[in-house]
């Protein structure tokens, strides 16, 4: 439970529809240049720092901080009592269980939030667009992956003016969505170096895999 919870939120970047082919959909003109616009817009992102605002399929409500930095860096912080702290760096996710004193790596590789972290994202290819929609203020575009339609669909959502992103909904293949809304949210700051450090506050040795 507690990993879908955060699975949401940090991996749900690149989950990708149920129902969706992977084939490419016709647009008209006006939505194929939001889509354009979101592409280049999601490649010119340098930082974000927000507060978020997370709504489980549950109605289940957490909130905390997240700092992205790209290409390759990322920190979510949960507001107690979630105890959860997650960072990539390095190539490397660490996800820290502040509860069981326990910190996780993994391969950032391997997991989808190398999607918003890449150097060059593209909307296209492997991400196949499934929808776009055009609402007063807003613009909301549906992702699924291309070769694995069924294994969910992402929703992310851009305000009009100015164009930046502001929300994503992850739908997993099971039907269940999760919503997170950035608030107050900041963009081109430089961070402390410190915030996507990766360590392991409970025993004293160096990130990512033991080496033999």
């Amino acid at each position: 439970m507690r990993n879908r919870f955060v699975l949401a939120l940090f991996l749900g970047l690149a989950v990708l529809s149920v129902d969706a082919v992977a084939a490419k959909t016709a647009f008209a003109p006006e939505l194929r240049a939001a889509i354009d616009r979101a592409e280049n817009y999601l490649n010119r992102l340098t930082t974000i720092r927000a507060r978020f605002v997370q709504v489980g399929p549950n109605g289940e409500l957490s909130e905390g901080d997240v700092y992205l930095a790209r290409p390759g860096r990322m920190r979510i912080e949960y507001d107690p009592p979630v105890p959860l702290l997650l960072i990539a760096a390095d190539d490397w996710l660490a996800y820290q269980d502040k509860e069981l004193e326990e910190v996780t790596y993994l391969p950032l590789s391997s997991t989808p939030a190398s999607f918003l972290l890449q150097e060059k994202i593209r909307l296209s290819g492997e991400i196949t667009v499934t929808e776009v929609e055009k609402t007063p203020g807003a613009v909301r575009i549906q992702l699924t992956e291309t070769n694995d339609p069924k294994a969910g669909k992402l929703t992310l959502v851009f305000s009009e003016a100015p164009f930046a992103l502001r929300q994503w909904e992850v739908t997993d293949a099971q039907g269940l969505t999760t919503r997170v809304g950035l608030l107050n949210a900041e963009f081109g700051q430089t961070f402390d170096p410190d915030l996507f450090e990766l360590r392991d506050p409970y025993k004293k040795r160096k990130p990512g895999p033991r080496r033999r």
